[in-house]
């Protein structure tokens, strides 16, 4: 989909796409931000010293770009499996309980998308810490909006895992999904500080 027709979806009556697909974009154009930065660096003599790494960053950005870009597509699937339980019959207690267990199901799955993209803004966040450490001075306010990018990216794929835990009944299954996103933040807010230390200090 062409990006502003992706934007007139979103701005839509449509259900999807939605925050968690759109957390994906904001995560993606990080990742693009970082793979520039790179690509940049390595036409410039001054920074002979981190060509390699600037080579390792640009593969690796273009990678994880490509994994949201493929995650976003998965994450609406997500909420529309939970829009279609909604809509199924409950009109004799048979229904009812079928649509119980797809509802739930769904739920659990529409947790689980924004969860993956929680763990690769993560890794967005890792990503724009070694970009940071490129110490390319004239693009690192470039660095700077990868940063707040990849925390975006993260906070609306966490609000996205959060609000579906509201309407899930397995108490372990949230656990489970809280824990590993609890895991994620942490490591998510030290490759965070490791940027910012650079990006404040230029």
């Amino acid at each position: 989909m062409e990006f502003e027709a992706y934007l007139d979806a979103l701005a839509s009556s449509a259900p999807t796409p939605g925050g968690g697909s759109a957390a994906t974009l904001v995560g993606a154009l990080a990742a693009a931000l970082c793979a520039m930065v790179a690509r940049i660096s390595l036409t410039s003599p001054k920074l002979a010293s981190v060509h390699e790494e600037a080579a390792a960053i640009a593969a690796d950005a273009d990678d994880l770009r490509r994994r949201f870009v493929e995650l976003r597509p998965i994450d609406e699937a997500a909420f529309q499996a939970v829009v279609a339980a909604q809509a199924m019959p409950r009109a004799t207690d048979a229904e009812k309980a079928v649509r119980r267990d797809a509802l739930q199901a769904a739920l659990v799955g529409a947790a689980e998308a924004p969860l993956e993209s929680a763990q690769l803004a993560r890794d967005a966040f890792v990503l724009t810490a070694r970009t940071a450490e490129l110490h390319n001075a004239n693009l690192m306010s470039d660095v700077d909006c990868a940063r707040h990018f990849a925390r975006a990216a993260f906070d609306a794929s966490a609000a996205n895992v959060e609000v579906n835990h509201r309407y899930i009944t397995d108490e372990a299954t949230v656990q489970q999904q809280r824990d590993r996103l609890a895991a994620l933040s942490r490591e998510a807010r030290e490759s965070e500080s490791r940027a910012t230390a650079v990006i404040d200090g230029r």
